[in-house]
């Protein structure tokens, strides 16, 4: 992610695997001309894409449908000064194909906060990046501060 800053960068497949394992992440998108962090649970589907579900007529999707966005989740352990952090970065745009709409109806992700009409919203992972810092070690060694 960036050159030369102590952490270990993680290639895609790693990447992909961490955010299988968790919850929850952040959308990044574009808000009246500035940027917007949204917290919200996710799933992944088979080819790496990013899968939302959420309300039809949320805010959101009419900020996100058919623009690039970025999506971020992370694993952070305050007490040993270890953590990951992935950021996927590509092409959002709301699942309108009713064959994969049903798919996803069974195998995707379930809101936290269910509406009666959903929609999902794909992802798509053009570029992922992510960065490890494994207990309070970098690419040059101890933190001298622990």
């Amino acid at each position: 992610m960036y050159a030369n800053d102590g952490f270990r960068e993680l290639g895609r497949h790693e990447c992909l695997r961490r955010l299988a394992k968790v919850p929850i992440g952040r959308i990044v998108h574009t808000r009246q001309a500035l940027p917007a962090v949204l917290p919200v649970n996710f799933g992944l589907d088979d080819d790496g894409s990013v899968l939302l579900r959420t309300s039809a007529v949320s805010e959101l999707v009419r900020a996100i449908d058919g623009t690039v966005v970025a999506f971020e989740a992370d694993e952070v352990d305050a007490a040993t000064h270890a953590g990951w952090s992935v950021v996927v970065t590509g092409s959002a745009a709301v699942v309108t194909d009713p064959a994969e709409r049903e798919r996803l109806a069974r195998t995707g992700p379930r809101s936290w906060a269910p509406s009666p009409e959903e929609v999902f919203v794909r992802i798509e992972p053009e570029l992922v990046a992510g960065r490890e810092l494994v207990g309070g070690r970098t690419m040059y060694g101890v933190n001298p501060a622990s």
